[in-house]
């Protein structure tokens, strides 16, 4: 049993923030149906790099899926995909707002048709307010939502963080207001429309720097590796490569002085945390001279022995070498039909009773199309008229298996 089971997701979005929010559904049980332009998702095409014909970026996020190509600007693709909202739950969706309206398949519509239904939007900017219309990308949220202001060195250019921190944090953001719209149902037995927003995103994940800024009024700066209000908290450099402190305490601080035979635990400079964040010039520069003379290991094995928050910075050859990460399971592998085993980031929800699982592979294009639309009723043969007339289109063995309807 697995916690989402016996939910229907029907899943609209494409690139990265839905289809990664439906993938976590799919991996905690939903049957997740992609529905496909006969284009299909963008991402299919997206590269370098590539597995075989397929896109890494595709492979990434889309697992436990299956792919049924729908074109919704015809009718007949229209009345298929609004036959499946009639026993779905979930309909999840990141085109820019206003596009719904345009199809005939917006909430209102939706409905109707199923009063339990929960439409789930992620746009870059909401479904409402003056940039609501705006096409809204990843590095757009970052800028405008302030991390790119405060991430980077001191006096240096803006800098994006090197994941998608928009684009995942607001597919988080909807599975989690999904969640809560679910819960919501069983007390009230209708559904909603969650609105998620990269933007928003942002803006909700700046915490006490948004509360600093509202106390003082001063905007915060970028600090490179450091922390603006703990310190040492930060990169330090070993003679071999680098690795990170975080010392949050003033019984971490006196073991690091002691591990560094350092006689400044109790100096009025140091002493305290708010003394070290105001002194940190003074401070890091004698930290820093005395990690060079050593291996990472030894300071990241010193100061784990020691109870003091420490890691090496890794790279993913590192980190997927790691034996934590092969125990956690955050390395795993699926059997793909084209191009053999491909490996997969793991779930990173440890449930005790209904775990999740990785089933299946990503799927071709239009690989269930078959399946799904003779589920709705559909004869093989009006599959392939389907199929002819650009309403739906199926992987090359689906078309052999219907090619004596042709």
């Amino acid at each position: 049993m697995k916690p989402l089971q016996g939910l229907q997701v029907l899943d609209l979005s494409r690139i990265l923030s839905g289809p990664y929010c439906t993938m976590i559904l799919a991996d905690m049980g939903a049957e997740v149906i992609k529905i496909e332009s006969p284009q299909g998702d963008d991402t299919r095409a997206w590269g370098p790099p590539f597995i075989g014909t397929e896109s890494c970026y595709f492979l990434s996020v889309n697992r436990n899926k299956k792919s049924l190509v729908l074109n919704l600007k015809t009718s007949e693709g229209k009345k298929i995909f609004l036959d499946l909202v009639k026993s779905a739950d979930i309909v999840v969706e990141n085109f820019r707002p206003g596009t719904l309206d345009k199809l005939g398949i917006h909430y209102d519509v939706l409905k109707q048709i199923n009063e339990r239904i929960i439409l789930a939007s992620i746009s870059g900017f909401g479904q409402y307010g003056p940039y609501a219309k705006r096409p809204g990308y990843d590095v757009i949220a970052q800028g405008m939502g302030g991390l790119m202001s405060v991430n980077g060195e001191p006096g240096g250019p803006p800098i994006k963080a090197g994941f998608s921190f928009a684009d995942l944090g607001s597919g988080m953001w909807a599975l989690i207001g999904i969640l809560m719209a679910l819960q919501a149902r069983n007390h009230t037995g209708k559904g909603q429309w969650v609105d998620a927003s990269l933007l928003d995103t942002m803006i909700s994940w700046q915490t006490y720097l948004a509360t600093g800024f509202f106390a003082t009024g001063k905007n915060p700066q970028p600090m490179g590796n450091a922390h603006p209000s703990i310190c040492p908290y930060q990169v330090f450099q070993a003679n071999d490569g680098y690795f990170n402190v975080g010392v949050g305490n003033e019984a971490q601080w006196k073991k690091l002085c002691e591990i560094m035979n350092l006689n400044i635990a109790n100096d009025p400079r140091f002493s305290t945390n708010s003394e070290r964040v105001e002194n940190r010039d003074q401070l890091i520069p004698m930290l820093e001279n005395l990690f060079k003379k050593e291996p990472s290991k030894y300071w990241v094995e010193a100061l784990d022995e020691a109870g003091i928050p420490t890691g090496p910075v890794y790279q993913l050859s590192d980190l997927y070498a790691d034996p934590h990460v092969s125990e956690r399971e955050m390395l795993l592998s699926l059997h793909h039909p084209t191009i053999g085993e491909i490996k997969q980031v793991g779930i990173p929800i440890k449930l005790s009773e209904t775990p999740g699982e990785l089933k299946t592979p990503p799927p071709l294009l239009g690989e269930h199309s078959c399946e799904i639309l003779q589920r709705l009723g559909y004869r093989e043969e009006d599959i392939v008229k389907l199929f002819h007339n650009g309403v739906s289109s199926g992987n090359d063995s689906i078309l052999q298996s219907t090619k004596r309807y042709s």
